[in-house]
């Protein structure tokens, strides 16, 4: 396999993570089913098994440099494609409350079916856009933890979580070699939407020449009722 050891001691060198039996088992499986109907539908453009472990869920795991959940804390991932990173963070950590959010039916499909096959206890999955749940009662300003990989530039994603969270929760961006130039343009964002920095992490994974970000967000004020604006309106005009 190239020198490649596989995910037990990446994530033990990267995160201290011992992973059990079951949870590798439970990676094994998530990643058979993700190749399995990527056959039929278009989940992910990662396709080799050994990247599949490294690019999602190593690299999801990784936001774990930056979390630290307590128990049973209210978790939202925005955007999730095929459960990522959502769903790797409850392998490791299965107390917490894991809300799976995606616009795309089939790959909101995936989830439901990923999270059943794994046997997966306090997860839901919605089929709906982000900023259509940032103004629903249910969960806006409800979540501890609001997650997103891949989803959006930074203005536009603090959008779309800032809104979700609670007073003094966390935002996790997860963010390619772009991620510090992304944050310097989201300072209006940041003020308006009531979000501050507290840290950029920057992550070294494996077999991966660019380096990775983790910039976490805290909500120390209020976020104005008129955001999220209406769907599609935070990617096509961004606070900047």
């Amino acid at each position: 396999m190239n020198g490649y050891e596989g995910l037990e001691p990446h994530a033990k060198s990267l995160l201290g993570l011992d992973l059990s039996d079951a949870q590798l088992s439970a990676f094994e499986l998530y990643q058979r089913e993700l190749l399995a109907w990527n056959e039929r539908f278009n989940l992910t453009a990662i396709t080799d098994p050994i990247e599949i472990e490294i690019k999602h869920f190593l690299d999801s795991l990784s936001c774990l440099r930056v979390i630290q959940f307590h128990g049973d804390e209210r978790v939202i991932d925005v955007g999730t494609g095929a459960g990522l990173p959502g769903l790797p963070l409850k392998i490791v950590c299965p107390a917490i409350r894991l809300t799976l959010v995606e616009s795309i039916r089939k790959k909101v499909e995936f989830c439901e079916y990923i999270v059943e096959k794994l046997g997966l206890s306090g997860v839901k999955v919605i089929h709906s856009r982000a900023e259509a749940l940032g103004q629903d009662e249910i969960h806006r300003a409800s979540y501890d933890w609001a997650l997103a990989r891949a989803v959006a530039v930074a203005p536009v994603l603090l959008e779309y979580l800032l809104p979700l969270l609670k007073i003094a929760g966390h935002a996790v961006l997860q963010k390619g070699s772009t991620g510090p130039q992304e944050i310097q343009l989201a300072d209006q964002s940041l003020a308006v939407l009531g979000g501050e920095v507290i840290k950029m992490e920057p992550v070294e994974l494996p077999k991966v020449t660019e380096t990775r970000y983790l910039i976490l967000v805290r909500k120390c004020a209020a976020t104005p009722e008129k955001y999220p604006r209406r769907p599609g309106m935070p990617a096509k005009r961004p606070l900047e």
